[in-house]
């Protein structure tokens, strides 16, 4: 009986539209990821290595010295460390703007005020109606 309740809790929880969004929303970062880390490594890297001498970022390392003789180079690529911070820099710009605009879009335009409600007679007019009243029987 439990496991039966588990599904239908997990099947209400796949079927509600937040994790369908999630989810639409994950594929589409993913790929708009690949957009972005194209434009930073074939577009924006290229001029900038240029600008400063032809220096591919790629290519930037360190080489260890090797302890053992015979072993494996060992290289810290700190390029490919420049470049993933440019990818994440250009992203979360990128975010940031369409976070920006869909929050300018969901605004509420400010309804027009509606005419006020004629103001209630005050204590003194009340009386003065009712004292009208009773002359008049």
């Amino acid at each position: 009986m439990a496991k039966s309740t588990f599904l239908q809790e997990f099947k209400a929880f796949a079927v509600k539209g937040n994790a369908i969004d999630m989810a639409v929303g994950v594929i589409i970062g993913g790929a708009f990821g690949k957009i972005v880390t194209s434009i930073v490594n074939d577009l924006i890297m290229p001029p900038i290595g240029w600008l400063i001498g032809g220096v591919n970022f790629k290519e930037l390392s360190v080489k260890l010295p090797s302890v053992i003789e015979g072993q494996a180079e060992v290289t810290i690529n700190y390029g490919n460390f420049i470049q993933t911070v440019f990818d994440f820099v250009i992203i979360a710009f990128c975010i940031f703007f369409l976070i920006r605009l869909l929050s300018k879009l969901k605004q509420e335009v400010p309804e027009q005020d509606a005419p006020a409600a004629p103001a209630a007679p005050t204590q003194e007019e009340l009386l003065a109606e009712i004292r009208d009243l009773l002359k008049k029987q």
